[in-house]
């Protein structure tokens, strides 16, 4: 297919992949928004994928895995044997390939429904990783980054207490108001969970069910229990280990949190 957007001196050349039309297009879309991104071109199987490559110079490739014919992996272990190969994001809505894709050398692996945020990390790893000329032509934003001296003043019998958001295990909504646990106990603060979603997404935390945020640098596993999954903490300070359910939804975003940030020991469902 041709191209939807005009190159830029420097900017990634890249190649969308994906056998559903409105998946192609949301792709298509938010890489254009990609500051990073210049020339983007679409291919609705490997096949095609394969002849773009052929006829034009790609440095990335944005690819689905379930797809009729070659499958995405596949098409990636071809990939794989260029001479100069492109860079391979996978975009899937499967979380059980994630090592198999990195066996293969991909760059990321983005979960569907696909997040902005998720989308320019891929693209500064592929930037950084094309290194020298390429990485400082090409402007990529930073990422906003949470204050990591960030404290929360908590008000008990007329003191006021700051809490280092560091000390913090896990947050527990509790009406209107949030509660967290702490190394040294828990704090009722006034301020609903969702805003301490919001501020500390960028910090390591992330909410796992409409009643929990959770430290991201605790988790030790997920458990299956029943139909459910919880997610294992670790004991820290006085704070003793505890378990919290996931809501369904939540777990792949979990795992993704956990498969891209510092290395953690989990077992899937």
């Amino acid at each position: 297919m041709t191209p939807t957007t005009e190159s830029a001196a420097g900017a990634l050349r890249v190649l969308a992949v994906d056998d559903e039309k409105p998946a192609l297009a949301e792709l298509v879309y938010l890489l254009r928004a990609q500051p990073g991104v210049g020339q983007i071109h679409e291919a609705a199987d490997a096949t095609s994928a394969l002849r773009v490559l052929r006829a034009h110079a790609i440095d990335a490739v944005f690819l689905d895995i379930n797809m009729p014919g070659l499958d995405g992996m596949e098409l990636a272990g071809i990939l794989s044997e260029f001479a100069n190969p492109p860079a391979v994001v996978f975009v899937t809505a499967h979380d059980d390939r994630a090592v198999s894709a990195f066996d293969l050398g991909a760059t990321d692996y983005l979960l569907k429904p696909l997040r902005e945020a998720r989308l320019a990390e891929a693209v500064r790893r592929i930037v950084q990783n094309r290194g020298g000329a390429a990485e400082s032509s090409v402007p990529v934003p930073e990422q906003p980054r949470a204050d990591p001296n960030e404290v929360i003043p908590v008000e008990l019998g007329g003191v006021t207490t700051l809490v280092p958001r560091s000390s913090v295990s896990w947050v527990e909504a509790d009406g209107d108001y949030a509660r967290l646990h702490t190394s040294d106990g828990s704090h009722l603060v006034r301020i609903p969970l969702s805003a301490l979603e919001a501020r500390w997404e960028n910090a390591g935390f992330l909410r796992v069910h409409r009643s929990y945020l959770v430290a991201l640098r605790l988790v030790t596993g997920l458990r299956a229990v029943g139909t459910g999954t919880v997610v294992c903490l670790r004991a820290e300070g006085n704070a003793a280990a505890v378990e919290l359910p996931v809501s369904r939804r939540q777990v792949r975003e979990l795992k993704q949190r956990l498969i891209n940030g510092p290395r953690q020991t989990w077992t899937g469902r």
